[in-house]
Formats: structure tokens, sequence, C-alpha cells
């Protein structure tokens, strides 16, 4: 177009310009569609797992660790729920219909347990170096999915806010993970650990039967989680630090729990490596999980966009005097369960029921209940 041209030839070129911009238009239309496929597909993509995993269902889970023993009882033992409305602690039957099924009035010493649960929790996890924090319960749906969790679909565990773009969080890894998204870290930062209290919100899609009873599985409950940032050379250290804590804190609390190695099929996408921790639960006759703690390496850093820039000397460049700074690598996340208030409750009072009808308060959490040491059945 800049030579000498007929009038012919640059109408020509006029016109093919023309229709290329046009056509452009619509293959950046066809692009935008097409990434939004690719995302959608790489998203169903699993993390890796470690070699040492146990491959196969949840039946092929290894015990890494067993700590004490069943209580024997020589009295007829009650479950949580008939403890709970004895003792006047817990009401579902008025939260039913308030909110529906799945949900609960916690009363009278329950309240306080379950703060002194939590207090007593988040002192014990500072010790180790943990910062505090309490998080937002609500954030965006792009946020839970890199996360590595889907917001959407028949079978999603996630309640969606309509009309907008956010959702409830089922546990406080969601925003914890976010709050340093699109960043580069200082490696001399590095690690980060945090200890966060918030309520979780769950939809517990296709959960049903005697399993699933009581507080053992509600829509929402009170948590707080531990979530590390650090190297990926540190992560496998990190891991054992955070099921360390897990298995001290339920070991002061006199709980009888195995720890688990869990299989490829119940790791979940985000997952490296997942141990979860089961403890004994009388009323259930059985073990119930009441934590896990899972290594997800950099699988949801990438989709977060949390990098560090290590401590490397500067290189110097082609160009004299001009320094290169060290390229930036994706850190490595992790989270672990500290306390999940329901199934805490579960496992101290199924465990630690008398046969006059009351409940032993463990002595650590005493402290934080003004020095309550039993629970006793109400006089009428």
């Amino acid at each position: 177009m800049k030579g000498k041209l007929e009038p012919s030839e640059r109408e020509r070129l006029v016109e093919e310009g023309k229709s290329l911009k046009e056509s452009l238009v619509s293959m950046e239309e066809d692009l935008v569609k097409l990434k939004d496929e690719l995302q959608h597909v790489a998203q169903s993509i699993p993390n890796m797992t470690h070699p040492d995993v146990p491959v196969g269902g949840e039946d092929s889970s290894a015990i890494r660790k067993e700590v004490g023993c069943p209580r024997e009882f020589h009295f007829q033992i009650k479950d949580h729920l008939q403890l709970g409305k004895d003792l006047d602690l817990i009401d579902f039957d008025s939260a039913a219909e308030v909110s529906g099924s799945k949900f609960f009035y916690l009363k009278n010493e329950a309240v306080l347990l379950e703060m002194a649960l939590l207090n007593w929790t988040l002192s014990q996890v500072m010790k180790k170096g943990y910062t505090p924090l309490t998080t937002p319960e609500i954030v965006r749906s792009s946020i839970v999915e890199k996360c590595g969790f889907q917001p959407r679909g028949d079978n999603t565990q996630v309640y969606s806010i309509d009309g907008t773009d956010q959702c409830l969080i089922g546990t406080a890894e969601i925003p914890l993970g976010g709050i340093h998204m699109d960043s580069i870290l200082l490696e001399s930062a590095l690690p980060l650990k945090y200890i966060a209290f918030s309520h979780c919100f769950r939809t517990e899609a296709g959960a049903a039967g005697a399993a699933t009873k009581g507080l053992y599985r509600v829509h929402q409950f009170s948590k707080a989680e531990m979530f590390v940032i650090c190297r990926p050379e540190d992560s496998e250290f990190f891991h054992h630090e955070l099921i360390q804590i897990e298995e001290d804190l339920f070991t002061s609390l006199g709980l009888h729990f195995k720890t688990l190695d869990m299989a490829t099929a119940d790791l979940g996408a985000p997952a490296y490596r997942k141990f979860d921790i089961e403890a004994w639960m009388p009323g259930f006759g059985r073990f119930g999980e009441i934590s896990s703690a899972s290594n997800c390496t950099d699988y949801q850093s990438r989709r977060l966009g949390i990098r560090y820039r290590p401590s490397e000397p500067l290189q110097t460049g082609p160009k004299k005097g001009k320094a290169n700074l060290p390229a930036t690598k994706f850190v490595h996340t992790l989270n672990a369960t500290a306390c999940a208030v329901p199934r805490m409750m579960v496992c101290l009072l199924e465990n630690n029921q008398q046969e006059d009808g009351s409940v032993v308060i463990p002595e650590p959490l005493r402290p934080f209940m003004g020095g309550i040491e039993l629970i006793k059945p109400k006089l009428k």
C-alpha cells in the first residue's frame, strides 16, 4: 500500500484489508471460546501423586499410625444426638424448621465447648509459628476453581449465590489460597504459615444414611484450618509438620485415632499426597474422619499465580553493568484441618460420657471454658 500502485490494485488491497479485519474479529471470538474450552478441560486434570501413595480406592489406604485404644464402657452408651438432647446442648428440630435438615443450634455448655475448642486450637498452633487469620466467607467462583474445587454441577459441594460470580466457602483453604494470588513473594519471606478460623458451608450432595446423622455431616460449621506456602523442596517437611500438629492436638484431647495415607482414588484433584485422621466414635461404633492434611505441591499456585523469587546472587547480563534477576518459581501450598468443631464434639461427647449421663471436659479445654470440668444433666 505504501508503494506506487495502480488505482485498481490499491482498491483491491483496501477491500482485502477490510476482509482481513472482519475475519480477525470472528477469529478472536473463536479464540476466546477455545481458550475457555481448553481451560475447562485443563481444570479436570488432577495433580500428580507421590510415588509412595497407595494405588486404589479408599480400602487401599494404608494405616500410618494408630494412637490409643477404644474406651471400654460398662454401661449402655448414648450417641451424641441423645447426649445432646438429654444435656440440652443441641437442637436439631428447631434448626430444621428454621433452615432445613442438617442444620443445628448449639446451646448452653456446647457453645462454650465450641469456643474452647477453637481458642485452645489457635493458641496451640500459634506456638508453632502460625499466624492467626479470619477470612472472607464469600469468594469469587474463579478462586474456588483455581483452588481445585468445582463450584458448579449436579454434585458440587459448593453453594453458589444466584446472580453473582460468588460462592460460600467450604473451607478456609480457599480464601487462604487467594490471599497471595498473582503475586511474587521473596524467598526470605517463606514459609508463610497461617491458622484461620471461618464458618464453612457445604451442600453435602449425595450424602445420606446413618453414617451422616447428627453433627457428623452438616451444611454449616466452624473450623480452624492450617495453610502453608513454601518452597517446593520444603513441602514434604511441612506436610509432616502439619500431620504432627494434628496428631499432637488429638492426643492431648485423649482421642483414640488412626492416621491414614490415603489411596489415589480418594485424593481429590489438588492433592499430591493426603493424610487423613479418623477417630473412634462409640455412638457410631466405628472410626470417622476428623481431619486431613494435604500437600498440593504447585497445583494451586500455578492456577492462582503465586510465585517466589529465589535469593540467588544476581547474574551479570551481556550488557555491561546490567544484572539479571533470578527466574521466579511457583510455590507449593499445603492445608490441614486443625479443628472441625462438629466432629470434634461427636468424639468428645461420646467418648467422655459417664454412667450418670454427664460428660467430662478434657483437661486442656477447661481453662477455656471458665473452669467447667463436667457437663451435668439439667435439674428438672
